[in-house]
């Protein structure tokens, strides 16, 4: 007997996305409404809110860089990177990139988001186990999904977990996965354990080093020269550009084998349009700037640091900073969106993360311990946060 499908009743065209509106209502009772807002060019705020972490991109070096590559090589790279969209300043970031953080070659996406798409996609298959932290960034879950690989959800910074997994392995290939430094919390991840629960079982270490970079290592050099784990044969970094760079755009670091099969395999590279020539520029003028100055990075850590023990000395539950981010507790998603509001009121800009963004359901303030605040900004901000606070 054959049974046809359930015959569904036309819907007008002005009610095909009714359920739309549904979500947003059920999103606005859990306090998860989100929205845009503009700021201006001189929002006279001070921003503990953005991934600015050393503070420059309104650096001259860094701006000058981005008009001097704009106005030599044009507004748009003009296409594909394997078509016409690599310039010869494409090649020079890739090569400084590489070398400053120790790997053997880099290669550079329109966003840390496609390069972790690229990495995670390209560098698996149906044969392999992916075992990937739960605390991991929105871009990395997402690569895993698309991998069409075995997917493993470790515990948090689990390193024995991690092994655990890997030794029940049935697959050709493995991959563990992490970010170095975690968003929300600022919590590095164990990466020499990591490493090593890798080696023992044959997988290869794919690290996001998107909040490590430029604050982490020796002069910033990233969260894997700190662990001693650059330019393993074994191991491959993620970097974003928009960060400690302060520029925008992505980059995949490795062995030269594994970029070169990114090169030819990685659809989020050989379909995207490349980097724009003001986001390399701006780029690169920001890794000369830390390379002539690595105390940039320390300074970051050190703000981050005091930020969080005056925070905690005022009574709120701040989080013990491993780089550059600092996260303060709030009741729930509805205080703290109003404790963010009522920070901005102050002058103050700061991060709200909430459920869906937070993976243990804790709402927070987020705050950017920048390299460039002054002792007399760092006081400012805990003042506003702690007379704020629900």
């Amino acid at each position: 007997m054959v049974h046809s499908a359930p015959q569904q009743s036309a819907l007008a065209p002005a009610a095909v996305f009714d359920w739309l509106d549904e979500a947003a209502d059920l999103r606005a009772a859990a306090g998860l409404t989100r929205t845009l807002r503009s700021r201006p060019a001189d929002d006279p705020v001070l921003d503990l809110a953005s991934n600015d972490y050393l503070g420059l991109v309104h650096h001259p070096a860094v701006t000058g860089a981005a008009a001097e590559a704009a106005l030599r090589w044009g507004g748009g790279s003009t296409g594909s990177r394997l078509v016409t969209g690599t310039t010869a300043l494409h090649t020079e970031l890739e090569d400084e990139l590489a070398a400053f953080c120790g790997f053997e070659a880099a290669l550079v996406f329109s966003s840390g988001y496609a390069a972790n798409l690229a990495a995670l996609t390209a560098l698996t298959d149906p044969d392999t186990v992916i075992v990937s932290d739960a605390y991991n960034h929105a871009s990395l879950i997402d690569g895993c999904r698309l991998s069409r690989s075995d997917v493993r959800r470790a515990p948090h910074s689990d390193p024995a977990a991690v092994r655990e997994i890997l030794a029940e392995r049935t697959h050709r290939r493995a991959l563990v996965v992490s970010d170095s430094v975690f968003s929300v919390d600022g919590n590095a991840a164990p990466l020499r354990e990591h490493s090593a629960a890798a080696r023992e079982f044959g997988a290869a270490l794919l690290v996001d080093d998107a909040h490590g970079l430029g604050v982490l290592g020796p002069g910033g050099s990233g969260a894997l020269a700190a662990a001693g784990l650059a330019g393993e044969p074994d191991t491959v970094a993620t970097v974003t550009l928009s960060k400690s760079l302060g520029s925008q755009g992505g980059a995949v670091l490795g062995p030269r084998r594994v970029i070169r099969h990114l090169t030819e395999t990685a659809r989020t590279f050989i379909f995207d349009t490349g980097l724009a020539p003001a986001a390399v520029g701006a780029a690169l003028g920001a890794l000369r700037l830390l390379r002539a100055e690595p105390e940039r990075a320390e300074r970051a850590r050190y703000v981050a640091r005091t930020l969080a023990d005056r925070l905690r000395a005022e009574g709120l539950h701040a989080s013990e900073p491993d780089a550059a981010v600092v996260s303060v507790r709030a009741p729930g998603p509805e205080a703290a969106v109003r404790w963010a509001a009522d920070c901005r009121t102050a002058g103050l800009a700061v991060g709200c993360f909430r459920p869906p963004s937070v993976p243990d359901g804790i709402s927070r303030l987020r705050l950017t311990a920048r390299g460039d605040l002054t002792d007399t900004q760092i006081a400012e901000a805990v003042r506003v946060i702690a007379a704020t606070a629900p």
